[in-house]
């Protein structure tokens, strides 16, 4: 039942905003009264804790295994990618994320826990890569999160900022000092 309440407060949000997520309206949606839903969430916050925590869980399962993707620079460039667009392929779900479009909501320890664990991730990636510095990880997240944030405030449903993901890449594999790629450094002799 917690599923078909998620989604049916992932239905509202999407259809009418954050703002008509209402314990009457998803009871109403998977066809009970109100007082029933306290049976499985025990708050209109609950329900925002839960959404939160299923869209973590979701990033974590969108991110690609970078150690298959070839040299620094091609890794980056798959993880940029990836991020980007499962932040455009649901933009409710990214403003959750990634914005604070419930007043006075912040998820419980137990759902930003999954957050912190995905960043965890990234800066593991980076780490492999011998970017170890959390200025490295700070830029990272700038870079790629401006991105999103620009394609999704500017031109949802298009491409223009997804566009730049490569270049960007570049700038921050320049920035950080990171070699071209060997098949890169072939392609240019």
């Amino acid at each position: 039942m917690l599923r078909q309440i998620l989604d049916a407060a992932w239905a509202i949000a999407r259809d009418e905003g954050f703002a008509a997520v209402s314990l009457r309206e998803v009871a109403a949606r998977v066809g009970m009264r109100a007082p029933s839903l306290y049976t499985y969430v025990a708050s209109k916050d609950a329900i925002f804790d839960a959404m939160f925590a299923d869209a973590q869980r979701e990033l974590a399962d969108a991110l690609p295994d970078l150690d298959l993707a070839g040299g620094p620079r091609a890794r980056l460039r798959v993880g940029a990618r990836a991020f980007l667009e499962f932040c455009a392929a649901d933009p409710v779900r990214y403003l959750l994320m990634f914005q604070r479009p419930v007043p006075g909501f912040e998820p419980s320890p137990e759902s930003y826990a999954l957050a912190v664990d995905n960043l965890a991730v990234a800066g593991r990636a980076l780490a492999a890569l011998g970017l170890e510095e959390q200025h490295h990880l700070d830029l990272w997240t700038a870079v790629v999160g401006g991105l999103a944030a620009q394609q999704l405030s500017n031109e949802p449903g298009g491409d223009r900022w997804l566009r730049l993901a490569d270049d960007a890449v570049e700038m921050y594999a320049d920035h950080v000092g990171l070699p071209p790629d060997p098949t890169e450094e072939m392609s240019s002799s």
